[in-house]
């Protein structure tokens, strides 16, 4: 059955279903930042939904394959510099990989292309269909092959306050399943006005606006909830405690950043800054991943170096580090986070427990040994402990680094675990000056809002920053330059619906899809 509904169908694909499919491709992409047209996303989809309404399930397969080959391609292209610049890999190589990568996510937009194309019940079934399927597929790949949750539909609203408080309930899901509903509404009035059927369903008139009303309503009833919800949250943090936290952005060049011969050299970039910040009185100063390009601890000199400007500074420090634990039989690698109180001693370490394929561990390395890295390290990373909230003045910290900020999951189990503030170090630097680190930091708002957290971001060479429990961005820095921002937040305490139940609404909507897809198929 599977090869039934995926081999190429022998009939031609119209090449103006093509021109449609790529159309909502390119309408994707140009809704997420750089470009940020995030208005687009209400209706990115309705021509790829014309370009399949009378066609066979393989056909809109294959229509939906081209929609999100396209899509990926130029959302994620810049996959190409990082591991040309950084993994050292011919042109033609990593153009390979991003190809494969973009065909792989592509998959979802086709299975969700056929999924309409096979499940279709008429306008009033799309209306309830194409949210549900669209939300399952984003939340299938928030997990399979290890996930890669990186810009859903709903991300691409992350500057739309009123619009995304839903999180705090349903997630980016909640977001996602309202715009795929504004693209199901405008999609069956297109049909009304240009008089197209839905294979042999005729759109009338009162099915139209019943559409319209339907799209109206739920944007309503959002919109009214994102209001309260503002002001409500406004008011926990007027009477919530805050700490001053203070970012370093040293901006060191990745490809100095390991080289032996400047390792002095960043550590005192870092301590310059971090004593200039001090200067404001921050209760805690944060610096990025790997921010010190040497075993902490383990080399004695330059360790030295970094305690000494912590105990001028005079204040407690987060600080991003490799570090390693000898076992019985090996060693194990870890990519940290040290909590370093003023007096120049670790009162806190964080593993990272989300690693990057091919970046800090092989996938499958037993069957693929010819796999290499991207990055420059010694052996594999191990993964630490998920939801690991750390201890710091009274309250606990909950570190994630680099890409682990675009996983929920993990955000949630830290809050779980009692902490009060969520911190984000990375580096950014792999992604020079393309469209990465504006979609990176895009996402970090929702973390913010799903648990009403404050969260602070530290990034090596930007986007640094503060997002308050709102998901208002307080302050952010500029990409390549140094700086030094320095904010009084927030510690809430409550937790929100998101927080205790996770991701509810996209299995529900996951559940509904399965469970239509075998009453069809017990019914054929």
């Amino acid at each position: 059955m599977l090869k039934q509904y995926i081999a190429v169908d022998s009939m031609n694909i119209p090449p103006k279903g093509l021109l449609l499919a790529a159309s909502s491709g390119l309408l994707l992409t140009a809704s997420f930042p750089a470009l940020g047209l995030d208005w687009l996303a209400w209706f990115a989809l309705v021509p790829l939904l014309v370009s399949i309404q009378t066609l066979s399930v393989k056909k809109s397969f294959w229509l939906g394959f081209i929609a999100g080959f396209v899509h990926y391609l130029t959302l994620v292209y810049w996959l190409v510099y990082t591991m040309k610049a950084y993994g050292n890999l011919p042109l033609p190589v990593a153009i390979s990989i991003l190809v494969l990568m973009a065909a792989y996510l592509g998959l979802y937009i086709a299975f969700f292309a056929a999924g309409v194309s096979l499940g279709s019940t008429g306008p009033v079934g799309c209306l309830i269909t194409i949210p549900l399927i669209w939300v399952s597929g984003e939340y299938l790949r928030s997990f399979l092959f290890s996930g890669f949750p990186w810009e859903f539909i709903g991300h691409s609203q992350f500057k739309r306050l009123h619009i995304i408080q839903i999180s705090d309930i349903l997630g980016v899901y909640g977001i996602s399943g309202l715009i795929a509903l504004s693209n199901t509404a405008l999609w069956l009035c297109f049909l009304f006005l240009t008089k197209t059927r839905i294979r042999k369903f005729a759109v009338t008139r009162p099915l139209a606006v019943s559409a319209l009303l339907t799209l109206v309503t739920a944007f309503c009833i959002n919109w009214s909830y994102g209001s309260w919800r503002i002001r409500n949250v406004d008011h926990w943090i007027s009477n919530a405690p805050s700490v001053k936290i203070g970012i370093v952005q040293a901006n060191i060049d990745q490809s100095q950043k390991w080289d032996p011969a400047f390792q002095d050299r960043t550590i005192a970039k870092h301590i310059n800054l971090s004593l200039a910040a001090a200067k404001g009185g921050p209760q805690l100063l944060v610096w990025p991943e790997t921010a010190t390009p040497f075993y902490y601890l383990s080399d004695t000199r330059l360790s030295a170096k970094v305690q000494e400007g912590i105990r001028t500074a005079g204040t407690d420090f987060l600080v991003g580090s490799p570090s390693f634990v000898h076992r019985t039989d090996r060693i194990d690698y870890y990519n940290s986070a040290y909590v370093i109180s003023a007096d120049g001693k670790v009162s806190a370490k964080y593993d990272k427990a989300q690693l990057v394929p091919f970046g800090e561990y092989v996938p499958l390395k037993k069957w693929l040994p010819f796999l290499g890295k991207l990055v420059e390290n010694v052996g594999d990373f191990k993964a630490g402990e998920k939801g690991n909230a750390v201890a710091w003045m009274g309250y606990r910290l909950g570190i994630q680094i680099c890409f682990e900020i675009i996983f929920p999951g993990l955000s949630r189990a830290m809050v779980q675990n009692q902490a009060g503030l969520l911190v984000n170090i990375t580096n950014d630097a792999w992604f020079g000056h393309t469209a990465a680190p504006y979609q990176h930091f895009s996402m970090t708002v929702f973390r913010a809002i799903e648990n009403r957290r404050a969260l602070v971001r530290s990034a090596n060479t930007g986007i640094s920053g503060f997002v308050d429990p709102v998901g208002r961005v307080m302050a952010a820095t500029p990409i390549f330059t140094e700086a030094v921002l320095l904010r009084s937040i927030p510690v809430l305490t409550d937790q929100t619906l998101y927080t205790r139940y996770g991701d509810a609404f996209a299995r529900g909507c996951l559940v509904a899809v399965l469970v239509a897809a075998l009453g069809k198929a017990a019914r054929a």
